[in-house]
């Protein structure tokens, strides 16, 4: 299947609706429809503003954070628009991809 990955980078001490906007994030990509995602901290990055966001052990609360997404092309423009009315200030990449599922798949549970 073709659609998007979706990379939102953000902080580990920025909150959205009383919770970690990371969180925040996978949650409400759920809701829209987005086909998985996951959350990656990360060790070091800079932003827009050219300031340095590191997770140290004294400062974990600057921790950067990566959000990816997989989503197909409706989803996606849902998605975006959708946080576009959300009052967050949130960078993201959007890049086309190849998705699917390989392997035997086991049984869900009910």
């Amino acid at each position: 299947m073709n659609g998007f990955q979706l990379t939102f980078f953000t902080q580990q001490d920025r909150r959205h609706d009383g919770q970690p906007l990371a969180h925040w994030l996978l949650a409400f990509a759920k809701t829209q429809g987005a086909l998985g995602g996951t959350l990656v901290p990360a060790g070091e990055s800079f932003g827009h503003t050219g300031r340095f966001h590191s997770a140290r052990f004294f400062e974990l609360a600057d921790q950067p954070v990566e959000v990816a997404i997989a989503v197909d092309a409706p989803t996606s423009d849902r998605l975006l628009a959708a946080l576009a009315q959300e009052p967050i200030d949130l960078f993201y990449v959007k890049q086309a991809v190849e998705f699917g599922r390989v392997g035997a798949q086991a049984p869900t549970k009910g």
